[in-house]
């Protein structure tokens, strides 16, 4: 059975690069239980695992290393070289990464745990978007992103590039969410925007 109905589920997505991180520590701080979707996608690509030895079966050996583990460098360099490649990923894990999200939420709902931030930047992709209530969506603009991904990932212009194109795009966003907060400028102001949103949807939820 799932606790859906117990909780207020929120999801934050947005463009790589744009800085989700910022929003979704300001919402842990304020009350929220978080689930982040890239470690779920960590967890069930763990060695041994099932969904690791598909991705292996369709992809090849060559993206499993010596020691048993995923090797992320190289699957990321195959599957945002190709987008069709990146959807044959995608059909593998996320069947694995939603049934782990649902368990999670289930498992905050049994410990009396309300107010939930989903934390997945393929939100819409993998149809986790069907548990929330709330949708955010963090956007920044492109050059601002791209030198962001580069610092933080150790990865060139072009391979940041690859992957800011796989993504779904900046209307998309706004059509499909709730909220935008929009991140070009330090992580305060964000900060600033989400402490008062996360405030706000407690405020909201609070007694239903």
């Amino acid at each position: 059975m799932s606790g859906l109905e117990n909780v207020v589920v929120v999801g934050l997505t947005g463009q790589t690069g744009a800085g989700k991180s910022t929003v979704s520590a300001v919402f842990a701080e304020s009350g929220f239980s978080v689930i982040d979707a890239d470690i779920v996608s960590r967890m069930v690509m763990e060695k041994g695992s099932d969904c690791l030895s598909e991705v292996a079966e369709i992809f090849g050996e060559g993206v499993i290393k010596d020691d048993g583990t995923l090797n992320r460098r190289l699957l990321a360099d195959i599957v945002f070289s190709d987008k069709a490649k990146l959807e044959t990923l995608n059909s593998i894990t996320y069947p694995y990464i939603t049934r782990e999200i649902l368990n999670q939420i289930n498992h905050f709902a049994e410990n009396d745990k309300k107010f939930i931030l989903l934390d997945a930047p393929t939100l819409f992709e993998s149809r986790a978007d069907d548990f929330c209530e709330i949708i955010i969506s963090v956007m920044a603009d492109s050059q601002i992103r791209k030198q962001r991904i580069i610092r933080r990932d150790g990865i060139t212009s072009e391979q940041a590039e690859k992957r800011m194109s796989s993504q779904l795009d900046e209307t998309f966003f706004a059509e499909h969410s709730d909220y935008i907060i929009h991140n070009n400028s330090s992580p305060e102001t964000a900060g600033g925007i989400a402490k008062e949103l996360a405030e706000k949807i407690i405020d909201c939820y609070q007694n239903k």
